[in-house]
């Protein structure tokens, strides 16, 4: 009896070493590394206190930063949420062509992010990219896109849009094709306005898949850091730089470990609050069926 009971925490535990070591352990070494002053090579790790949260705070570079991974992460957020519930509703329709639409706009979710970086790289290219080709065709100014601090995180969010939405577009056809027909045709015979039958049917059923959507790309916006890597470095003039290149550059580039882990801190403490408050302010608004 004994041995019946405790199989399935046995079967478990496989699953919850791996999460501690690779989870738990890291995120309690990196508090600790960020009380510290080392350098990667030094022997010993001076104990510093809050020091490097002090200097984070005073620093204005890092306020920039904070300040672009912000903007990014709602910019993203804001503008797949609404493509991606646009091209849902489009292809949510039986038919050849309704599958050939949905493997089309997949499809840049599915390409590495290294070859995305290369062919934007090439499409905002000043003097030979596609777009200032598009732009110049119908009289407007081309632009620097990557090159300039005004447009360079506009260009940066530009990709990740691109790159993401197909994903969201996807998840949130699969909600639309499970909120159950007979509740349009209720609608249908009442003669529902077709705009209140999208506020009062499709986007209460589809709430649970939004908020999940919301939570999912607000983390991994703030966690931004490929494109930024091969794309900018960071510039024109720290406009593209953000938390995890950030954190990226001191900890491998000046080796300051204990300043980069309490960047580490600050992102981690964001990245917590932000899905705390989805929850307490958002889920009162989801419909479970």
């Amino acid at each position: 009896m004994f041995g019946k009971r405790i199989y399935p925490y046995l079967m478990i535990v496989p699953a919850i070493v791996i999460f501690i070591a690779f989870y738990i352990y890291p995120i309690v070494y990196m508090v600790y590394l960020s009380s510290t002053q080392w350098d990667f090579l030094s022997a010993t790790k001076p104990f510093v206190g809050l020091q490097n949260f002090i200097d984070l705070l005073q620093d204005e570079l890092f306020l920039q930063v904070l300040s672009n991974s912000f903007i990014y992460t709602f910019s993203t957020i804001a503008l797949n949420m609404c493509l991606a519930l646009l091209l849902a509703l489009w292809m949510n329709k039986p038919g050849v062509f309704s599958g050939i639409l949905q493997g089309t706009v997949f499809s840049p979710h599915i390409i590495s992010m290294v070859s995305v970086a290369i062919l934007w790289m090439w499409l905002m290219d000043p003097q030979y990219g596609l777009l200032n080709g598009i732009l110049e065709s119908v009289g407007l100014p081309a632009l620097q896109w990557l090159r300039d601090s005004h447009t360079s995180l506009f260009s940066l969010i530009l990709v990740g849009v691109w790159k993401q939405v197909g994903f969201y577009s996807l998840i949130l056809l699969a909600g639309l094709q499970s909120i159950p027909k007979e509740i349009y045709e209720a609608a249908d015979l009442d003669k529902t306005p077709l705009w209140r039958s999208f506020y009062k049917i499709t986007m209460p059923m589809l709430s649970p898949t939004l908020f999940f959507l919301m939570i999912i790309g607000t983390i991994n916006s703030f966690q931004v850091f490929e494109t930024i890597s091969i794309m900018t470095q960071g510039g024109p003039v720290n406009s593209t730089n953000t938390l995890v290149f950030y954190i990226y550059e001191n900890g491998f580039k000046y080796f300051k470990i204990g300043y980069a882990s309490a960047a580490g801190v600050v992102l981690l403490v964001i990245i917590s609050v932000l899905t705390l408050l989805h929850f307490k302010f958002l889920e009162k608004r989801v419909h479970y069926r």
